[in-house]
Formats: structure tokens, sequence, C-alpha cells
């Protein structure tokens, strides 16, 4: 016996919601886990330098930002009963922006931790604008430079045939 195909399985919208408020709690928690320890480290030392400070307010702001990010588009509306209208935006789908605004609280938390070793980590944070001009390159500036890519698409042959014979038939 042959079984029939098996389809990718959809989630409902309370499962999505779940799942949001999930993840928005798990990046918050990494954030002021990150914050938090970064700052018994400067009760720990003495010294703390002007760079640690400025850094540490940027990394403040890139958590928050990505925090308020999160929970702004996920948010679901809800009836007057209470019941899902709307689910907001998957937060967990591939591809998404939320995958970008992850990473971004990812690194800074990985940052701020490691920073506490050496002043020189705080040089990986020069990767998010070496992403986003990649992301920028990707979306925007290939079709720009390198002109329509509709104007260089290969032609199908069934296609053209059909479309040939389309305007013969309205030529009769």
């Amino acid at each position: 016996m042959s079984q029939a195909p098996k389809k990718k399985a959809t989630k409902g919208s309370k499962q999505i919601v779940e799942e949001n408020l999930a993840t928005v709690k798990f990046y918050r928690n990494m954030s002021l886990i990150a914050t938090g320890l970064q700052f018994l480290g400067f009760a720990v030392y003495t010294e703390v330098s002007t760079l640690a400070m400025i850094m540490t307010i940027i990394c403040v702001i890139a958590h928050a930002a990505g925090y308020y990010f999160m929970a702004l588009t996920s948010k679901p509306k809800l009836s007057e009963k209470g019941e899902i209208i709307e689910t907001g935006t998957d937060l967990n789908m591939e591809g998404g922006i939320t995958e970008h605004v992850k990473d971004i609280v990812i690194l800074t938390s990985g940052t701020q931790l490691v920073s506490m070793l050496s002043e020189f980590f705080w040089l990986l944070m020069l990767l998010l604008p070496i992403r986003a001009g990649w992301l920028l390159w990707q979306t925007v500036g290939k079709q720009f430079f390198q002109g329509d890519p509709n104007e260089e698409a290969p032609v199908n042959e069934k296609k053209q045939k059909k479309l040939m014979r389309k305007m013969n038939r309205a030529r009769q």
C-alpha cells in the first residue's frame, strides 16, 4: 500500500501566539542576562573604560529596539471575547525580518559577554553594519546595478509557442 504524500503541518493561531510569546521572552531574558553579567563585571572591576560604557549603551539600545520590535510585530489582535483575530508576525518563520533582529540580539549579547575578557571583542559589533550592507546589496544593489532581471530571463519555448498560437488566432 502506498501512502499519500505527507503535507507540511501548518500552525494554528493559538500555537503561533504561544510560540511568539516564548520567543520574545527568550530573547528578552538573553538580553537581560548578558547586560546584567556585564554590569556585574563593571562592579567587580574598579576601572571601566569609556569605550566599554559607550559600547554597553549601544548594546542596551540594540537590545531594547530588538525586544520592542519583536513584541510589537508579534502582538496578536484579539476580539472583545478574547478570541484571536490576527496572530501578528510569526517570529519563528524562516526568512523573515525577525530572523535578522534575533541575530542582532544574539550578536550583541555574545559581544557583551566576551568583551569582559578583552576590549578587542567590541570589534565584533562591526559585523552588524557589514551584515546590513550585505543584505542591502542582496535585496536592492544587485537589481539596481545588474538591470531588470525580467529582460534577461531565458525564454521558455513552450510558452513562446503558445503565445504565438494565441496571437495567430487573434489575428484570424
